[in-house]
């Protein structure tokens, strides 16, 4: 890992001063005839593709949700039309934000082709589910990032049923921001749902945005609307100020200048959007009286977002795909969401009409974030918006039922690992540490397989969320602030530790390879949150090539 890290830096060194800068005007539109669509019915019923913008500046429906075990992706520019007078240069997967939902069942062997029709180098990182470490898409570390005009193939074996998401893990603060991403979903054969529907949550620069401390020059698209030219944005050189946007608890950051404290005004962030489309562009979510419907929230953004459903009752069924025990009935309790999180939820359409689902919060960025619940044959009209209105927070921690778990606080354990989490001025820049180091430098955590490791996080800075996540493991929440939680066992592979909370989680080192662990905030892993989980005498087959201009953050 030592020798990796040290040609990555050395790439790192030559590449700094490239950006993704690259041509909206040369899009060629994508010919989706040869897609599998096996399950026509399913896909009319997913409503959420987004619309694109193709080259000849003409509507189209995105790639539909596709069913099976193979796949082709492929990374190209586009434009995405988010709503009626906004259309954003993106990079897509499949010429669609989010790019095709990969749905398939346990037991499947999953099999996916990266083809890559942009000029920078990606990968595709495979978000909470325990792939092999040779299949984890980290450029420099697992694989090469696949290069223009070349590809790659991943394979796996679907044996965890629940909600993922996929994404590039190359220079993934700007990737992921551009649009590069799309969700996984393993479908377990004992459960049935008349509505399945996943909404993917994320958010966008529409106007002026900063370059290396410069000022974006603004250029204008094709419908006239004018946006600051974030395809050239370098977002990795950026601090970053309050990572949680206005949910219904902690303090609303967002209209704050961090200029003066070397961070970033996340309020650039001035588009919420919900599978690729914002206020009334987004699709509603139409439902018939007594259907039982499942949604799956995914963060795929860089803010916190908390989503409440009108007019229901519902349950918690899931967090970050691993299911929650005898989860209780409840209404009106705002869901937080944190980056690289997933919630899922259930309720029964038992009460006609048209509901909304939206995002609670002070800020007039959050009104574009919601979609309808539109039960079949109910009159047009909608329910209000409450989305100002303080709500109970819901809280994972002391939910459900408690359950015989792996871990507990009492039993003893190979590794007690301390991550403190911070942020300080280094050479007059905003860095994200963990205990006093940045990444490549930071303290790996080196385990035989079969150890069971202790991690302590403490969150030390003043004002940033640290949405810390393991690759190609989960990982048991024990404690949240010194106290044991008092629910059902929480497990999850990304949790969302808040200025001044201790959380203790732990997790069986069951997976060999070299795996992040990061937060998922990426702004503040590109600038030095990373830590590894290293497994000791394990060896790859992979060196890396100093030529492709890795970067694994």
């Amino acid at each position: 890992m030592k020798n990796k890290l040290k040609i990555l830096l050395a790439i790192n060194a030559i590449s700094i001063v490239l950006t993704g800068c690259f041509d909206t005007n040369k899009h060629e539109g994508m010919d989706h005839s040869n897609m599998n669509t096996q399950d026509s019915e399913k896909n009319a019923d997913a409503a959420n593709s987004p619309k694109v913008v193709t080259g000849d500046g003409k509507l189209t429906k995105a790639a539909p949700v596709v069913d099976g075990k193979a796949f082709t992706i492929t990374a190209q520019r586009s434009h995405l039309q988010v709503s009626k007078d906004t259309t954003l240069p993106v990079w897509t997967f499949n010429n669609s934000v989010p790019g095709p939902e990969i749905r398939v069942k346990v037991g499947d062997t999953v099999n996916i082709h990266l083809k890559n029709e942009l000029e920078e180098p990606v990968s595709i990182h495979w978000h909470g589910y325990p792939v092999p470490n040779n299949m984890d898409g980290i450029p420099g570390v697992t694989q090469d990032a696949v290069v223009a005009g070349k590809s790659f193939t991943y394979e796996f074996k679907a044996n965890v049923p629940g909600t993922y998401w996929y994404h590039s893990h190359q220079d993934s603060v700007n990737q992921v921001d551009k649009g590069l991403y799309g969700t996984l979903i393993v479908e377990d054969p004992k459960e049935r749902y008349d509505r399945d529907y996943t909404l993917v949550l994320d958010e966008w620069m529409s106007s002026g945005s900063m370059e290396m401390g410069k000022e974006a020059v603004g250029d204008s698209n094709n419908d006239g609307h004018s946006m600051g030219n974030m395809e050239g944005m370098d977002h990795s050189q950026m601090g970053h100020g309050q990572a949680e946007s206005n949910g219904s608890e902690g303090m609303d950051h967002s209209k704050m200048n961090m200029g003066s404290m070397g961070g970033h005004d996340m309020s650039m962030y001035d588009v919420y959007t919900i599978n690729g489309k914002s206020g009334d562009a987004i699709d509603k979510l139409v439902v018939k009286e007594g259907d039982k419907v499942r949604i799956r929230l995914v963060n795929a953004g860089y803010l916190t977002h908390t989503m409440h459903l009108h007019g229901h009752e519902f349950k918690v069924i899931a967090s970050d795909g691993q299911p929650v025990n005898s989860p209780a009935v409840i209404t009106d309790q705002g869901i937080a969401i944190a980056p690289g999180e997933r919630y899922d939820i259930e309720f029964t359409a038992n009460n006609p009409g048209n509901w909304l689902l939206e995002e609670h919060g002070s800020d007039d960025r959050v009104k574009n974030m919601r979609t309808v619940i539109a039960y079949e044959g109910a009159a047009n009209h909608t329910d209000v918006s409450n989305a100002k209105e303080k709500l109970p927070a819901f809280d994972l921690t002391n939910y459900g039922k408690q359950a015989e778990t792996k871990f507990s606080l009492e039993q003893k354990f190979d590794q007690d690992v301390l991550m403190d989490l911070n942020t300080e001025m280094k050479n007059g820049k905003m860095v994200y540490t963990i205990n006093g180091k940045v990444f490549p430098d930071t303290d790996k955590i080196k385990v035989d397989k079969g150890e069971k490791v202790k991690v302590t996080f403490v969150n030390n800075s003043m004002m940033d969320d640290h949405p810390m996540h393991l690759h190609g493991h989960f990982f048991q929440v024990l404690s949240k602030n010194g106290k044991p939680l008092a629910g059902a066992p929480v497990i999850k592979d990304t949790l969302n530790v808040k200025p001044g909370e201790e959380y203790v989680v732990a997790f069986e080192a069951d997976n060999p390879g070299d795996w992040m662990f990061h937060c998922h905030d990426l702004h503040h892993a590109a600038d030095g949150m990373v830590t590894d989980v290293m497994y000791k005498g394990y060896t790859s087959n992979y060196t890396p090539d100093p030529t492709v201009g890795n970067k694994p953050e």
